[in-house]
């Protein structure tokens, strides 16, 4: 079968209320891309029964493959086991390894009793394969009728995450011979996505059919994914890998990496590399330029620390900002971030430093320092280079894209280009 269609059903009242963010049927997607399975519906439905069946019947339809996520667990909204039970005609039963696994976790890990709501979760429907889940108490299960796959996972993302990494691909690719998709993927940054589009149109419009050029923008940068499609994997390989070439070409003013990466990590690799350090003072961030640097294992090779200046006393007594520059030009000033840059870099006897204050809104502006308004401030050893950014998004959004361009600030001086 050359085209693989999924169809993936995420279940729970939480998801359709905006409580809990949908970040399973993303990770499911992007696996079964990789493996050349198109996902043609991504489907959100409650804790309903008849809406679970209408999903399932519908997806059934046009899909070889159908995974369902959430329902799973031990209380009574968690219907989806006992609903696929009666949908394929079978009867529960105690699935003993489950049990054992359980048994385990409550009562000699934690040393907690079992009581039945916890034993039901070792009860599965005994048309299905039984797909062992070594990080939870909820199994993994799969359903095969007319040609068709159903998987149903947990809802919990490691445990998902697990299921679909160690049970589902496998099944699948065992089960399907598909057609390859390739992607190769790069990261700019420094100019929008409608000057990028306009700058690489002729590149775009000579691109081969089987290739497509996709624009991914993000926290003030632009993604450009290229995807092949075909039936012979080294050609497309070959073909992809040419076209690529080109576009790195085309946008090497502004390229950042030519792998599927993210800020951060390219300056961690830069870093390492140079065997050289930076350190932070956030003032409007709070922290989370700290966090991006200090979320992938090996950061402790490159990132020292930060000093989170949110209070202007703290700019004062720990950052060495004179008190006139508080009060005449403000907190949100080229005068101020580029002291916290050079204070926290010597205090922390780093290589590098970064700063940040500003106005993430939605109140704190004047006529002079409207909302979104930000300085940014970059030190080596030699110098210190700042930059202003006018924002134009909600707090969140403005807090991010802060620190992403206050990351890609401190490339530009790694790297000299500024």
């Amino acid at each position: 079968m050359n085209s693989i269609q999924a169809t993936i059903i995420t279940i729970g009242d939480e998801l359709l209320i905006g409580q809990v963010i949908d970040t399973n049927s993303a990770y499911i997607a992007q696996a079964l891309n990789k493996i050349g399975v198109s996902v043609k519906t991504r489907i959100a439905v409650g804790d309903n029964k008849n809406d679970i069946i209408k999903a399932i019947n519908n997806a059934s339809i046009n899909s070889n493959i159908v995974i369902l996520t959430g329902g799973l667990g031990p209380t009574a909204d968690d219907i989806t086991k006992p609903l696929l039970n009666e949908y394929f005609g079978g009867e529960m039963v105690i699935h003993q390894p489950t049990l054992d696994h359980i048994t385990n976790i409550f009562v000699n890990r934690h040393k907690r009793p079992m009581i039945e709501r916890n034993r039901k979760q070792a009860e599965v429907p005994s048309v299905c394969e039984v797909l062992f889940n070594e990080t939870g108490t909820a199994p993994g299960m799969l359903f095969r009728k007319d040609d068709v796959l159903y998987f149903s996972l947990p809802g919990v993302p490691h445990e998902m995450r697990f299921l679909t990494d160690n049970h589902v691909i496998p099944t699948i690719t065992k089960t399907f011979v598909s057609n390859p998709i390739i992607h190769r993927t790069l990261l700019t940054a420094g100019i929008g996505e409608s000057f990028l589009a306009e700058m690489i149109s002729e590149f775009e419009n000579n691109l081969p059919t089987h290739i497509k050029l996709a624009y991914l923008p993000n926290f003030g940068m632009v993604r450009l994914r290229l995807t092949a499609t075909g039936t012979d994997e080294n050609t497309l390989k070959t073909s992809i890998e040419q076209e690529f070439v080109k576009l790195k070409n085309a946008v090497a003013e502004f390229l950042v990496t030519d792998k599927d990466e993210n800020m951060e990590v390219v300056v961690g690799s830069l870093l390492k590399e140079k065997n050289q350090t930076v350190a932070t003072a956030e003032s409007c961030t709070g922290g989370f330029i700290g966090h991006l640097l200090s979320k992938h294992a090996g950061s402790s090779q490159f990132y020292t620390g930060g000093i989170i200046s949110y209070d202007n006393r703290i700019k004062t007594e720990f950052l060495d900002v004179p008190t006139q520059i508080l009060q005449t030009v403000g907190a949100v000033s080229q005068e101020a971030v580029e002291q916290m840059a050079k204070a926290v870099r010597e205090k922390m006897n780093t290589d590098y430093a970064v700063s940040v204050s500003g106005i993430m809104g939605p109140s704190g502006q004047t006529d002079e320092k409207p909302l979104g308004m930000v300085w940014i401030g970059v030190a080596n050893r030699e110098k210190v280079v700042s930059k202003v950014f006018y924002l134009r998004f909600d707090r969140l959004r403005n807090i991010e894209v802060t620190a992403n361009q206050a990351i890609n600030l401190l490339r530009l001086l790694i790297i000299n280009k500024i």
